[in-house]
């Protein structure tokens, strides 16, 4: 038990205490029908269009994702990677890493968990509804690409804003088979074809 047990594992046994911590709230949340879930969900601030927080965001599945679970998947990419780290400095050079030197290495591999696993979660857990937005709502709306380029075959990520101001991230595709939309290009949503939405380009840009 000294892997888990040394000062210096201490910011992984944090995170594994906050995973246990957050899953009990949920719990109890539900007992009492209320969702810590969403109450984060809607305390989140909106990050302005075309804003380096937008993009990073975007990138985290935020929107998405609840909140909580993203949450979720950090601290657990970011206490496994921590507990491994720290076990081959161990074997290797006979001592653990310095907490706060671990503690930042372990960052990015829990950013990454989110990132690799936020969009297998988008494709499991039901979105938010708690505005009654339908997937059809989002039909006729503008939106930017915001990462990748969307060409036929090949959808890429958009982010779009619902009639009461949330903004939703999709994947889309041209309508046009000739049609290339790059990053940071203005479209306009047309239809929705099985999981991934058509678009063209924004024939009114100013609708941003």
């Amino acid at each position: 038990m000294n892997l888990f047990t040394a000062p210096e594992t201490l910011p992984f046994g944090v995170a594994v205490a906050l995973i246990v911590a957050v899953a009990l709230l949920e719990g109890l949340g539900m007992l009492v029908a209320l969702s810590p879930s969403n109450a984060i969900d809607e305390l989140l601030p909106q990050a302005m269009p075309e804003s380096g927080l937008d993009r990073v965001l975007g990138w985290l599945h935020l929107g998405r994702v609840p909140a909580l679970v993203l949450l979720l998947l950090f601290l657990l990419g970011y206490a496994l990677f921590g507990y491994a780290l720290q076990k081959v400095a161990l074997n290797l050079a006979g001592g653990f890493l310095p907490a706060w030197v671990a503690g930042l290495l372990a960052v990015p591999p829990g950013l990454a968990t989110v990132r690799g696993l936020g969009s297998l979660v988008a494709h499991i857990v039901p979105r938010d509804e708690t505005s009654a937005v339908s997937e059809q709502s989002l039909v006729g709306r503008a939106g930017v690409v915001s990462a990748g380029a969307a060409r036929r075959g090949l959808a890429a990520q958009a982010r779009v804003r619902d009639a009461f101001g949330r903004m939703h991230y999709l994947m889309v595709e041209p309508d046009l088979d000739d049609d290339v939309f790059e990053e940071g290009a203005q479209i306009l949503i047309v239809r929705k074809l099985g999981p991934f939405y058509r678009c063209i380009a924004n024939p009114h840009p100013h609708l941003i």
